[in-house]
């Protein structure tokens, strides 16, 4: 008997339809979903011929790929902007001419007109000393100089925060940056952000889906609220969330590595029965190799993780169960704040999914950003998967020693 894939058919499925949707190229997917590009290739090659093989082949290159639609609403967007800008700049010289100029304004209007008007006369009738004039006028090679160097910067910030997909405020910004080699400070960030109009976005309120089981065999709470780890595979900690796709829901039940916030397993249907968190732990077990005994995974009290096929699971994974109290988040605060972190950053307030499958890439895509690219304040500003690896690191060291 070969050895059992780490990737389930639900995550092979959701990688060729990233693939597929994104337009982007298979080794770059591969590497963000950090798995061979390969393995990647052959699912799609596989899915294609059989996608072929049903009379079902899609005709390639038919109109713009969605990568080209963004660059080209982006470039509209830009010049939108660069229209509206033009229009300021004409206003704000017709307001200037009618008295509400600022100092540093009236300077800027004389230099353009003192060839018309003279010096003199333009600083006696706009009641601005001619000294102070020359004065910014000596000072202005050094003011371009550092308005060039913050447009640079406003243009590495805005180019972060887009990869982010939108959502980094200025503590991620600035780590990004600094680990880019740009030596800047995050009041200087924050500064920028705000003039240039740069958002991060902010955490709403959410819902709770699992449902207490007052009646469920008592489990022990092994973490106490200490959501620490040494290691990883030393603690899971998972919950159920849910997503509004048209007039119905979608579920999402997790498994999270404490020790490095990493997303290890996950599972995503449209019920919220045991099946949901028992497929969700038996992907996290496969993508740790199969072998994750004596593991404590941690839930909360929601009937899901009462079951008998959930303890089941456990049983045969040899997996030690942690539950929290009745009724208290802080005691599974952990995955509330993965839940909290995906709905702010996917927008679910205002996000209206019309499928199934356009909520499943959308998350999946998501879930790929979280563990391999985004920065976690909890570790140091590194990505999940980085943040393994340095363990894993240290790990091989002490051994050697």
């Amino acid at each position: 008997m070969g050895r059992p894939s780490k990737y389930t058919q639900e995550f092979r499925r959701d990688a060729v339809e990233l693939v597929r949707s994104s337009g982007r190229p298979i080794n770059e997917v591969a590497r963000e979903l950090g798995m061979s590009h390969e393995t990647l290739r052959n699912w799609v090659r596989k899915q294609e011929q059989q996608a072929s093989g049903a009379g079902s082949a899609v005709q390639a290159g038919a109109g713009l790929s969605m990568a080209d639609k963004d660059a080209e609403i982006a470039q509209l967007r830009a010049e939108v902007a660069e229209l509206r800008q033009e229009k300021e700049i004409l206003r704000g010289g017709r307001l200037f001419r009618q008295g509400d100029g600022s100092v540093t304004s009236r300077f800027r209007f004389i230099s353009t007109h003192r060839g018309v008007h003279g010096v003199k006369r333009l600083c006696r009738v706009l009641a601005v000393s001619r000294s102070g004039f020359y004065r910014w006028v000596a000072g202005e090679p050094d003011r371009q100089a550092r308005a060039a160097a913050e447009d640079v910067l406003a243009a590495q910030i805005t180019a972060v925060h887009a990869a982010s997909g939108r959502t980094y405020g200025s503590p991620r910004v600035t780590a990004e940056l600094r680990d880019q080699g740009v030596q800047v400070n995050r009041k200087r960030v924050e500064r920028i952000m705000r003039r240039h109009g740069v958002v991060g976005r902010h955490q709403r309120r959410r819902k709770r889906t699992t449902i207490p089981d007052p009646t469920a065999p008592a489990v022990p709470d092994l973490l106490g609220r200490d959501f620490t780890a040494t290691a990883p595979d030393q603690r899971w900690c998972g919950d159920i969330t849910y997503l509004r796709v048209g007039d119905r829901f979608l579920y999402l039940a997790t498994v999270i590595d404490i020790a490095t916030r990493r997303l290890v397993g996950w599972s995503i249907n449209s019920h919220m029965r045991a099946e949901l968190v028992i497929d969700a732990l038996d992907a996290a077990v496969a993508a740790r190799g199969g072998d994750v005994a004596k593991v404590v995974f941690h839930s909360d009290r929601g009937a899901q993780y009462g079951s008998a096929g959930f303890a089941e699971a456990c049983r045969r994974h040899r997996i030690r169960r942690s539950r929290g109290r009745i009724g208290s988040s802080y005691d599974n605060a952990l995955a509330e704040a993965f839940f909290a972190t995906l709905k702010r950053e996917l927008d679910v307030e205002h996000r209206r999914w019309t499928s199934e499958a356009d909520a499943r890439r959308d998350v999946f895509r998501w879930i790929a950003f979280y563990n391999h690219r985004r920065r976690h304040s909890a570790l140091g500003y590194r990505s999940p998967a980085d943040y393994e690896r340095t363990l894993e690191t240290v790990t091989l060291q002490q051994s050697a020693a």
